[in-house]
C-alpha cells in the first residue's frame, strides 16, 4: 500500500513581472549590445524552452543553446566560454556551476527560482531521507544545489523513467523528490516501489481536466501534449507523454496538424520554428474552456529579459556561489545521471 504524501508547504507565487515595452528599433539595440556584451565576456546564453521568445532567439542567433534542463546541463559543461549566462530558474544555474566550477555562471535574476525547489527546503528533506536510510535517493534537477547533494541520483524528465527503471532491475525502493505528479507518473509506468515527496509545479497544477475534455471534443483531431508534472488527470488525456525536448518532437514528427499542448506556453516559440504549419494550442488552465496562453506561464521564468539580461552584462553581478563542500556531493548524483545518459544513448544536441 502506497504511504502517505508528507504535509505540503506553502508557496508564495510571485505575480509575473511586467516589463517595459520596447519598439523594434529599441530591441535591435538593446539584442545588439547584448551580442556585444556576451562576445567582451566570453560568455555562452544557455536558456530554456520555457524563457521568453526573444531571449531563445537570442541564445540560438549567439551561438547558445535552447534546450530543455539536461541539454543545458550538457551544453554548460562542453562548452569553452569562460561565462554561462542561464536563462531560467536558479537551479538550472546552479546545476550549471555545479558542473563547472571553474566558469563565472550568471543568471538574468538570482530571484528567479521554482515552486518545487521552493517546496522541498534542504534541512526538511535531508530529516525526510533520514527516517528512510533504506531508501534509494532520486531527486528531479528542479531542486536546490543542497537537495541534490543530499540525492543518491538527479535526474530530468528526459531521463527519469529509463533510470527509475533500472533501480528497479536491481530492487531498489525509491525515495522520489519533489514533483508528486512526475513521481506517481514514473511509479504508474514503471510498477517502482516509490515513496513520494508532496511537491508540484504550480503551472502544470492548474490545467483543469473538464476544460481540457471539452477542447478535445472542439478538436478531435487533435493529438494532447502532457508534461508528466501535470496531475494524473490531465496525463490520462494525453496522446503523448514526455519533457519539453519530447513534446516539441511530437510536434514535429506526428502526422498531426493540431496539437493541445500542457506545458508551459514558452515551448510554443521552438514549437512553431520547427514546424510552423502546425496549429498549437493551449491546454486550458482556469474556467470552462479557457485558453489562454499567458495563464500557463511560470512567473519566475518570466523574471528573465532582455532587460535585466543586458544589466547582468554590463554588471557582472547576480552570480551563482555555492559552498565548495556542497558542490563536491552534488555533482556526484548529476554526473551519474551524465554518465547514464551517455551510455545509454540517451539526450545528446
Amino acid at each position: 500500500m502506497r504511504q502517505p504524501l508528507p504535509p505540503s508547504l506553502p508557496i508564495t507565487v510571485p505575480p509575473h513581472p511586467q516589463w517595459p515595452s520596447l519598439t523594434a528599433d529599441e530591441k535591435a539595440d538593446l539584442k545588439a549590445e547584448i551580442l556585444a556584451l556576451l562576445r567582451a565576456n566570453n560568455a555562452v546564453l544557455v536558456a530554456h524552452y520555457y524563457t521568453d521568445d526573444d531571449l531563445q532567439e537570442l541564445a540560438e542567433t549567439s551561438g547558445g543553446c535552447v534546450a530543455d534542463s539536461l541539454e543545458m546541463a550538457r551544453f554548460g559543461a562542453a562548452t569553452d566560454a569562460a561565462t554561462l549566462v542561464v536563462c531560467g530558474v536558479r537551479f538550472m544555474g546552479e546545476t550549471a556551476k555545479i558542473l563547472n566550477p571553474e566558469k563565472r555562471v550568471l543568471m538574468p535574476d538570482l530571484r528567479a527560482t521554482c515552486s518545487l525547489d521552493e517546496g522541498c527546503p534542504a534541512e526538511t528533506f535531508s530529516a525526510f531521507c533520514d527516517a528512510h536510510p533504506d531508501h534509494t535517493v532520486v531527486v528531479y534537477a528542479n531542486t536546490s544545489a543542497e537537495v541534490k547533494a543530499r540525492a543518491d541520483w538527479v535526474v530530468t524528465s528526459s531521463i527519469a523513467l529509463p533510470i527509475v527503471e533500472h533501480l528497479k532491475a536491481q530492487h531498489q525502493k525509491i525515495l522520489w523528490a519533489p514533483d508528486k505528479h512526475l513521481g506517481h507518473y514514473i511509479e504508474r509506468v514503471t510498477g517502482a516501489e516509490m515513496l513520494l515527496w508532496n511537491g508540484s509545479c504550480v503551472v502544470h497544477e492548474e490545467f483543469k481536466a473538464v476544460a481540457l475534455a471539452r477542447v478535445r471534443k472542439l478538436h478531435p483531431d487533435a493529438a494532447v501534449l502532457v508534461h508528466p508534472e501535470a496531475p494524473d488527470e490531465i496525463v490520462d488525456q494525453a496522446n503523448v507523454i514526455g519533457s519539453t525536448t519530447q513534446l516539441i518532437n511530437a510536434v514535429v514528427t506526428l502526422p498531426n496538424q493540431t496539437f493541445i499542448v500542457a506545458t508551459d506556453a514558452g515551448i510554443f516559440w521552438k514549437m512553431r520554428q520547427l514546424a510552423p504549419h502546425k496549429t498549437l494550442i493551449p491546454a486550458p488552465t482556469a474556467g470552462e474552456g479557457a485558453t489562454c496562453e499567458s495563464c500557463a506561464h511560470c512567473p519566475w521564468m518570466g523574471m528573465n529579459a532582455l532587460h535585466n539580461l543586458a544589466q547582468v552584462l554590463r554588471n557582472g553581478d547576480q552570480e551563482i556561489v555555492i559552498d565548495a563542500a556542497i558542490r563536491e556531493r552534488a555533482v556526484i548524483p548529476i554526473q551519474r545521471m551524465l554518465d547514464f545518459a551517455r551510455m545509454r544513448g540517451i539526450g545528446g544536441r
